[in-house]
């Protein structure tokens, strides 16, 4: 039993180890992505959802000055806080238009597509539902229902 565990230990260790890696480096602080002093509103329609894990991303078509349209991606909440929220694949279909207001990515390239965290978004009948992720260090605007302010 003894040679059984020190032969085969570090060989479990390291098959946890590379199970678990993924998992930890996936989810990432606010200030590492986002930029809290570039707020930004982004009024589309939604093109693509990915409700995956550990952040929802909604693909929306923005529309510019010049006719020209530019991708966005925007990161929000876990699919399980957002349908808490009341945002679900029948609330948020595709060809949905809403408003979307947040924060920009720190690479503001764009290149291939805009990249922001999401914090509040409007439907076109008013309605108002926060869509970021708690506790991950995005600045405290209020939006979050769960902010002491």
């Amino acid at each position: 039993m003894i040679k059984f565990r020190t032969r085969y230990l570090p060989l479990l260790t390291s098959v946890l180890l590379l199970c678990i890696a993924p998992q930890l480096s996936a989810h990432h602080a606010f200030s590492a992505e986002f930029d809290a002093e570039t707020p930004v509103t982004l009024r589309g329609k939604v093109i693509r959802i990915e409700w995956i894990n550990p952040h929802a991303w909604i693909h929306i078509a923005v529309v510019l000055e010049d006719g020209s349209t530019t991708e966005w991606m925007i990161e929000g909440g876990t699919p399980n806080s957002l349908m808490r929220t009341g945002i679900n694949r029948k609330s948020l279909a595709i060809g949905t238009s809403i408003v979307v207001m947040g924060y920009q990515s720190k690479d503001k390239n764009c290149k291939p597509r805009c990249k922001a965290n999401g914090r509040d978004m409007t439907f076109e009948d008013g309605q108002k539902l926060f869509m970021g992720s708690s506790g991950t260090g995005a600045p405290t605007d209020g939006s979050d229902p769960k902010d002491d302010r």
